[in-house]
């Protein structure tokens, strides 16, 4: 499998509309290419809250049509990052597209864990319910978004789905890439998965992202790491990989479920 992540930067003069343009220019150019993956928000700006209002959009909307026509000229996967949905409920949402060589609109995440506390997403979005993989003739995808690196049940119970391909769009803040990049490691080495991260880079809203999109190996061996700006990393990876792997050192078959927890504040024996 050859896999470009697109790492934009979301610039603050640009209109949504222009953003989509160059989005589709470069999906365009990745003819080749077996799956492309863009960051968190790039329509919108991951942390200008106040537009995510004002550029919600429904899920067969102009960015949809923009990254189906283009997943569709290039004749790729297309992991489309993610847009601010707003649903027929009028709820928002971080939405993840998944589009297939013909455009097809072929799996939908909505990011379950917001971040933000008591602002940003946890204040203005709904969170999403649903576990998403999406079957692909080189492997089975898993989509997260994000601040979802921080949880890795739901990373496992992506596994437990069939995940041989983690998929994470992002729009990491640079201040905390370290830990973006222990985590997507981390993420890879548990789940014995390669693992597909594609950051935004550069500043928008007075946010300076991480950048470092990553390709990962099951081992946690870093195959491909960006830079800070506006780049396009690419690396042929090897999926039969995860099954030798995972055959190699059956670690997931040891899991040991539903161990119960002693009382707050007490202390387990032994």
């Amino acid at each position: 499998m050859r896999a470009s992540l697109i790492q934009l930067t979301v610039s603050d003069t640009e209109s949504a509309d222009e953003r989509r343009s160059h989005a589709a220019e470069l999906v365009r150019g990745r003819a080749g290419d077996d799956l492309v993956v863009l960051p968190e928000l790039w329509t919108t700006g991951a942390w200008a809250y106040d537009a995510w209002e004002r550029g919600a959009e429904p899920v067969d909307g102009p960015t949809a049509r923009a990254m189906s026509e283009a997943a569709s000229a290039a004749g790729v996967w297309l992991h489309a990052g993610t847009l601010v949905e707003r649903g027929s409920d009028g709820a928002l949402r971080n939405t993840a597209l998944v589009f297939d060589p013909t455009g097809a609109l072929r799996g939908m995440y909505r990011k379950i864990h917001r971040y933000g506390f008591t602002v940003g997403e946890a204040a203005q979005m709904a969170a999403g319910q649903e576990v998403v993989t999406v079957t692909t003739e080189f492997g089975t995808l898993g989509i997260a978004t994000c601040y979802d690196l921080r949880f890795p049940e739901l990373f496992r119970a992506l596994v437990d789905a069939g995940t041989e391909i983690l998929v994470v769009a992002s729009a990491w803040p640079a201040r905390r890439r370290e830990q973006w990049r222990i985590l997507v490691r981390a993420r890879a080495v548990e789940e014995q998965a390669i693992v597909l991260a594609c950051c935004a880079g550069g500043t928008h809203s007075d946010m300076k992202q991480a950048g470092g999109s990553l390709i990962v190996d099951p081992w946690g061996t870093v195959l491909a790491e960006a830079g800070e700006g506006k780049e396009i990393l690419t690396a042929d990876v090897d999926v039969d990989v995860v099954a030798a792997i995972r055959e190699e050192l059956p670690v997931l078959q040891d899991r040991v479920l539903a161990i119960p927890a002693p009382p707050a504040g007490q202390a387990a024996a032994g």
